[in-house]
């Protein structure tokens, strides 16, 4: 695989510094039942990696001394890991509102028949990864039968009352681009989302259209096919200032699976810790003694990509 850290160095973004922070947003691990063209975090069923139990306790000592009122879990697919169910217990029983990055088809998997029943019973947020309403895209996106097994997920969980108008039960999809382009207009995308998944009697809340970001898995295919440097060339004259109010990296912190902090899951990937003075790498514990309001957020070239065009987050486009 290409490194993409050596091209991204360099950088004239601007600086960005840190607002309060109310987020919390866990890798659990890189183990997933899937093995996507997009995945910036190169995941796949054979990944050992594991968030053990006692650094989940660790979480759930900042998320309660902090307040923090939100728990953003990811992966690979965060259900694989054996303490994910205890996490969302414990952080729900706070008050903390729980999202759960699912990829849906983990719905489908053995040993996961009543896990549609459990995220409903404990009130937890599901953003889904659906990166089209073409099984054709999806499939060729995610893997054969992708597309099928997706539906059928988002049917379970619209079942329980996910996505209904009159519930509580929040279900968001997510779009990315198949390619590198810029995700096309969210407001414009979600209505069409709408329109064909109704047609299949499936509901949902949002639409979330989510830029590839130029690392990992997607970067190296980038670099094999020549394109990197074009697909950067977009990212950066698309660049809106405006957009730097909402980066997601103001009020977030990035937390990998062996609990070392980053300022966003992409500055985990690319391995750039957190800047914490007196910590080459800060951990969990840091978070406990120090306040980051106010301090600058590492950044290089890849960061173009949150400001590109309409603006990317994992709570969507910055910019409807």
């Amino acid at each position: 695989m290409h490194a993409t850290l050596p091209l991204l160095k360099e950088t004239d973004f601007p600086l960005v510094y840190r607002d309060r922070l109310t987020t919390l947003q866990v890798n659990l691990g890189y183990r997933c039942n899937q093995s996507c063209l997009h995945c910036h975090v190169n995941a796949g069923p054979q990944r050992p990696e594991q968030m053990d139990r006692e650094s989940v306790e660790l979480v759930l000592q900042v998320l309660q001394q902090l307040k923090l009122t939100t728990l953003d879990l990811t992966g690979g697919a965060p259900e694989l890991n054996p303490h994910f169910r205890y996490l969302v217990e414990a952080a729900t029983s706070m008050g903390v509102n729980v999202i759960d990055r699912c990829n849906l088809t983990i719905l489908q998997e053995p040993g996961q028949e009543d896990l549609a029943d459990f995220l409903a019973d404990h009130g937890v947020e599901i953003s889904a990864s659906l990166p089209c309403y073409l099984p054709e895209n999806v499939d060729a996106q995610r893997g054969k039968g992708v597309y099928q097994d997706s539906l059928a997920g988002l049917h379970q969980l619209n079942a329980r009352g996910y996505g209904d108008a009159g519930s509580k039960l929040v279900l968001n999809l997510v779009y990315n681009p198949a390619g590198p382009s810029l995700p096309p207009s969210q407001t414009l995308l979600e209505q069409d989302y709408r329109k064909r998944l109704g047609k299949l009697d499936i509901v949902f809340n949002r639409l979330f259209t989510i830029t590839n970001m130029p690392i990992k898995r997607f970067g190296s295919t980038l670099i094999s096919k020549g394109l990197f440097r074009e697909y950067m060339q977009t990212l950066r004259s698309a660049h809106q200032e405006g957009n730097l109010e909402g980066v997601m990296c103001r009020s977030l912190v990035s937390v990998d699976w062996r609990g070392y902090l980053y300022d966003c899951d992409f500055n985990q990937m690319l391995d750039m810790p957190l800047p914490l003075s007196g910590s080459r790498r800060p951990h969990l514990k840091a978070l406990l003694n120090n306040d980051l309001e106010g301090q600058a957020i590492a950044i290089a070239d890849h960061c173009y990509g949150c400001t590109a065009g309409q603006g990317s987050s994992c709570g969507g486009a910055l910019e409807a």
